[in-house]
């Protein structure tokens, strides 16, 4: 029960889909791949022409996949294929979302580049924001990636609850849940990491704890007066441009 109620307090999916590729006027389609326990998973994969490289994109606790596509269109203009994955029991895919749940969906997308996409693993980008900053640190463990960017996340989301007496309990039924301080040290590929200094969700010093755990190579970016939701309108044409200069670097366009 207590499982339950916990999730319930993470994870805030918004099932169907809000927009698509094609009234957004991008390059895309909706594609459905499944799980290693047999979950259907929706994504969409936006092409850049040419590319040599790929995107796997991980989102947070809200919303679902459909409503990060104008985000995924801009990172598609830095010469590289992005899939932007529906986690289970967020937009079209089937499911529930769990801790273990999400970290299976992220395999399975990853496998979609590798395995029908064609993308070698070492010419992959695993780029989580938030809750998918956890995502990504448990996806990128002893993998031979290109890079790993990491966007306003956390050590553990006891952390990030851990204010006033409900935090304090909430955080005490999480325990280690979404715990990313003791595997980001197993991470073995390029990190960049972006967070903004005026966070009101995931407080600036839990991003700096979390990149400080890291190995090298590593570079943390501060976004000066981004809140939590707003560091590609704060960062502007920098935000991505650092972005870009991250991908020619661990996975040149060639």
């Amino acid at each position: 029960m207590w499982d339950r109620i916990v999730e319930s307090m993470i994870f805030y999916p918004v099932q169907g889909v809000a927009m698509t590729p094609e009234k957004l006027g991008i390059d895309g389609e909706e594609i459905f791949f499944t799980a290693e326990d047999g979950v259907r998973l929706h994504a969409f994969y936006l092409p850049a022409p040419g590319a040599r490289r790929a995107l796997l994109f991980l989102h947070g606790n809200a919303g679902n996949a459909s409503h990060r596509l104008p985000n995924a269109a801009e990172l598609v203009r830095l010469e590289c294929s992005v899939l932007v994955l529906d986690y289970r029991g967020y937009g079209l895919s089937e499911g529930t979302a769990t801790e273990a749940g999400v970290y299976a969906d992220a395999r399975a997308g990853l496998g979609h580049l590798i395995e029908q996409r064609g993308f070698p693993e070492n010419r992959i980008i695993v780029f989580g924001r938030s809750l998918g900053g956890a995502v990504a640190v448990d996806l990128a463990q002893e993998r031979k990636l290109a890079g790993v960017i990491l966007e306003s996340t956390f050590p553990s989301i006891a952390d990030v609850v851990s204010n006033g007496l409900a935090g304090r309990l909430l955080g005490a039924l999480a325990g280690q849940r979404f715990e990313s301080a003791s595997k980001i040290g197993r991470i073995r590929a390029p990190l960049l990491y972006f967070h903004g200094d005026r966070d009101e969700v995931i407080r600036y010093e839990l991003g700096q704890q979390l990149f400080d755990a890291a190995p090298e190579p590593k570079t943390f970016e501060t976004i000066p007066g981004a809140g939590h939701n707003d560091l590609t309108q704060v960062g502007g044409r920098r935000y991505f441009e650092r972005i870009r200069e991250f991908l020619d670097n661990v996975a040149p366009a060639l």
